[in-house]
């Protein structure tokens, strides 16, 4: 039978706010126990230390929870007046549930739709009775907030989740129960992913009073289980759950696996000597079935987490009943060791289950056996010496013995007689970290030695594949050499939350988290922060090479000094995410080219190296010099001075860009090119494929070259209606001609060098500023002319389709249509004018605000910014211009700022294609 993978763990425990606070409270032998606190009730008024007195409790004890009556509503979507009418323990279950789906590093926003399960066990009904002690406060919202079934249907209905969702009422046993089930809601396939748990609050002195009516209470408050002076427990609350799958969804997924469910099983004591008493043959009877149903012997177990209350009569019949059953085929020398967390945080009743589970997952983690508490003097019903039973007063390694993993149960027996076990094994040790998938493959670790990759096959995220991966598969793995890890300089955390202040909150917990943990590995920081997170609308991105280099920057925001522009804490930070989601693409043209341009990206990223890769291939029947040799070769510089190198570099290097901003899920809604850009942006809207735009791009180069050298280009700080009575007035139609209308008061002319020297003389004369441009050639000119016959032969071999992606057009400044689909656009694209301006402003009447520029320079951006207006929007923020490379900076960090400033302004990111060729491992980050 496969196993059930734990992939995921939250918990609120006595002493104890998360997993990793639990492990510190247990392995030091710590004791939650406290004083009843004054926001509860008054012990003082309800406290008699005679047990059995009317209307009072005999303990002034319990574990408590630091908190029970704080809650964010607007995180989980609920009002606060709702909120109010709210059993805490449905608020709680919210909360640790949200926490252990963080823990696994899967969105909980993801799951929406899915068939994923959640069972609860739950019964205490502390405040169906506060609510009702107050009639007259009674409102529409009591019904659902004090109903117990809520406690799993809440979550649920807030994630859109489709499994069964049921709450799990079955006394101490509750939450054990509600894991059986949910491992057999996985094995019969009704659901892919199931999270169970149990809850349980104390608000009320009620149940303590008619807990100590039965003399079940310890006047102490302290479990002293197995020990001669037990007289009853200690009430505790808590909330724990986990998160499940199966074995081979699991690797799959890349989820980490901390401990595998190898078998369950659930009976009942039916009639004995007492609906509350313990029944030995029964407890036997659940354990055998558990380990059966695991595939199990019971030597093999290693350590049982007991029910372990701490009562005369239910602690020895426990022993027993474990000893009858874990004794067989066990050597003298294969200790079981045996203990209870109750001695630590109390008997958490409906949670006690889970929190056991819990415990025996983070020991397993450990390889640690915590300490036992509260056992001075054997219960002298109970024998150990002679046996290979044993209780760990003291913190034990536990190693792992010849031929099988380290094993464990869990029990859990309900008062009403509904008894609960459940096996426990560590993850194998091939399973110990996971890697995302990658291309259908994931990557397994087997302890410091990695192991080989193996091609997965499952049903995962609604992708059939081949059969799935079996358990022994796993155990099978075999060491081979490790996968390198990606090795690009700069890594970009996403950080974002529902509030601002919830967003510094956050960044403060990164920072303990990262200074606690000088050595971690950035990658894996920000891929889990990335794929395992839900994104929300206070946003934050920051891009570092360290460790130390990161936590300056959160620092810095936490502290407030942050803004929305970055320019204090250098980390990019946005409440406009709802706001901003169409991007247009920018495509820049000639002139923008400059040696080794995007070496970095093709030294260091696969997607980028293998789209100019492919380019290089194509480009290699038109060009006499290699395109690598062209862009990264020692006479680089020299060749892209030659329009034949320059345009095909061009396509090239901006093409391998769009695939990278693509493969991490930026997708344009509209792009727009300026001379040759419009040749890569017609190629990203379908307009012909990527052969036959490299066939174009390389004629109109080479073409372009061929022409006799001569003529001259100008920028003019002019309008067109200006220049255009300029060049009437001093020079031939023929001579001189606009090239492009790059802004309001931007315009560039070509033509003969005596032609462009006049015009831009005369307007000078009037006191217009003029730039000549160094150019090889008189671009957009006649000069062009004598090219144009070939270059229209060579057009009509293309096959052209009609734009799948709206496309601004250079010779209208509009939307471009079905006309550019034709030869004959192509050749008069190289004759007549870019009209940027005109583009630009039709962008800005379509609301865009985000401008990413698809090249080797932000050339465009800075005459796109003259073009549109900006204004400080408060409904949808400023403009954002944003490069793709910029000469003199570092390739990842440009590319990187601009991805997170794409992210602060709520552009969705494929977080899992920034690593799609990386081995990456999820980490358990700040919740």
């Amino acid at each position: 039978m496969e196993p059930i993978a734990i992939v995921g763990m939250g918990c609120r425990f006595p002493g104890a706010s998360d997993p990793d606070a639990y492990w510190q409270l247990l392995h030091r032998g710590g004791d939650a126990i406290s004083e009843v606190p004054q926001d509860r009730w008054d012990v003082d008024a309800y406290f008699n230390e005679t047990p059995a007195t009317p209307g009072k409790t005999n303990t002034r004890w319990g574990g408590f929870l630091e908190q029970v009556d704080r809650f964010d509503p607007g995180f989980f979507g609920i009002s606060p007046r709702e909120a109010e009418r709210m059993d805490p323990q449905q608020r709680v279950v919210l909360e640790v549930a949200w926490e252990s789906l963080e823990q696994a590093g899967i969105d909980p926003a993801g799951l929406s739709g899915s068939s994923t399960g959640f069972f609860i066990g739950c019964g205490n009904t502390d405040f169906t009775r506060v609510l009702s002690r107050n009639i007259g406060r009674a409102s529409a919202y009591d019904g659902v907030g004090g109903t117990l079934s809520v406690s799993s249907c809440r979550f649920s209905y807030f994630l859109n989740l489709r499994g069964p969702s049921m709450a799990v009422e079955t006394a101490c046993s509750s939450s054990l129960v509600a894991l059986h089930l949910a491992c057999q809601s996985l094995r019969n396939r009704e659901t892919d992913m199931c999270m169970a748990g149990g809850v349980s609050l104390m608000l009320i002195p009620d149940p303590t009073i008619a807990y100590s009516q039965s003399r079940m209470m310890a006047p102490d408050g302290r479990c002293k289980t197995f020990d001669a002076s037990a007289d009853g427990y200690v009430r505790g609350e808590g909330c724990g759950v986990i998160v499940l799958k199966r074995l081979s969804d699991a690797i799959a997924a890349g989820d980490p696996i901390q401990a595998l469910v190898r078998g369950t099983a659930v009976n009942q004591d039916g009639l004995s000597n007492g609906l509350t008493a313990p029944n030995g043959p029964s407890q036997q009877a659940v354990i055998r079935q558990a380990l059966a149903n695991a595939g199990v012997a019971p030597h093999q177990i290693d350590y049982v987490e007991a029910h372990g209350t701490g009562t005369s009569l239910g602690d020895p019949i426990e022993m027993r009943s474990l000893q009858a059953v874990m004794k067989e085929g066990r050597d003298p020398d294969e200790t079981c060791w045996i203990g209870s967390v109750k001695t630590n945080i109390g008997h958490l009743e409906n949670a006690a289950g889970m929190a056991g589970v819990i415990k025996v997952v983070l020991a397993l983690k450990q390889q640690e056996i915590p300490p036992h508490l509260h056992l001075q003097q054997l219960n002298p019903m109970i024998a150990l010496e002679g046996t290979p039973f044993d209780i760990p007063t003291r913190s034990q390694s536990w190693p792992i013995r010849t031929g099988h993993n380290r094993l464990a149960g869990v029990s859990s027996f309900g008062f009403g007689g509904t008894n609960a076990h459940v096996i426990i094994e560590e993850a194998p040790p091939a399973l110990v970290r996971a890697s995302e998938r990658n291309n259908g493959k994931a990557f397994y670790m087997g302890g410091d030695r990695p192991l080989r990759l193996l091609p997965l096959s499952t049903k995962q995220n609604g992708h059939a594949n081949a059969p799935a991966l079996t358990y022994q598969d796993v155990r099978a793995l075999s060491p081979e050499e490790p996968q390198p890890e990606g090795d690009r300089p700069l890594h970009l955390l996403p950080l974002s939350a529902k509030t601002e202040r919830a967003l510094r909150e956050l960044a403060e917990r990164y920072v303990t988290f990262l200074s606690d943990r000088p050595g971690v590995s950035m990658g894996d920081v920000c891929f889990t922060a990335g794929c395992g997170r839900s994104h929300f609308e206070h946003r934050l991105a920051a891009v570092a090479a360290t460790p130390s280099q990161l936590r300056e920057q959160l620092e810095a925001f936490a502290r407030g000094n942050g803004d929305s522009s970055g320019t204090k804490s250098d980390a990019i930070y946005d409440t406009t995410a709802r706001k901003a989601k169409k991007v247009a693409f920018l495509f820049t043209g000639q002139g923008s080219q400059y040696a080794n341009m995007g070496r970095e990206l093709y030294e260091t990223q696969p997607v980028f190296r293998q789209a100019l890769d492919r380019c290089h291939g194509i480009l290699s029947e038109y060009l006499d010099e290699p395109l690598l040799s062209v862009l990264y070769g020692e006479g680089s510089s020299s060749l892209l001075d030659e329009t034949a190198y320059t345009q095909p570099a061009l396509f090239a290097i901006e093409y391998a860009l769009a695939q990278l901003w693509l493969s991490w899920g930026i997708k344009p809604s509209i792009v727009m090119g300026h001379s040759v850009g419009e040749y890569v942006a017609a190629c990203l809207a379908g307009v012909f494929d990527l052969e036959d735009g490299l066939k174009l791009i390389a004629a109109r180069g080479r073409l372009m070259q061929a022409l006799p050298s001569g003529g001259a280009m100008a920028a003019l700080m002019a309008s067109e209606a200006e220049v255009t009575a300029a060049i009437e007035a001093v020079a031939g139609g023929d001579e001189v001609a606009i090239a492009a209308l790059n802004g309001p008061k931007s315009t560039t002319i070509s033509g003969t060098e005596s032609g462009v020297e006049a015009v831009a003389s005369h307007l000078e004369e009037k006191g217009v500023k003029a730039k000549r441009l160094t150019v090889s050639h008189a671009f957009h000119s006649s000069l062009m002319e004598p090219m144009l016959a070939e270059f229209e032969r060579v057009a009509r071999e293309v096959k052209y389709a009609e734009p799948k992606l709206d496309l601004m057009s250079n010779l209208t400044g509009t939307l471009a249509t079905a006309e550019i689909a034709t030869p004959d656009y192509w050749c008069r694209h190289i004759r007549q004018p870019v009209r940027f301006a005109d583009g630009m402003e039709a962008l800005h009447q379509k609301k865009y605000r985000v401008f990413l520029e698809v090249g080797p320079k932000p050339t465009l951006l800075g005459m796109g910014s003259y073009c549109i207006p900006d204004s400080d929007d408060s409904k949808r923020g400023p403009l954002a211009w944003l490069p793709s490379l910029r000469p003199g900076k570092s390739d990842w960090q440009q590319v990187l700022e601009s991805l997170g400033a794409l992210y602060a302004r709520g552009v969705a990111v494929d977080w899992a294609g920034i690593d799609r060729e990386s081995v990456r491992h999820r980490l358990h980050l700040p919740t």
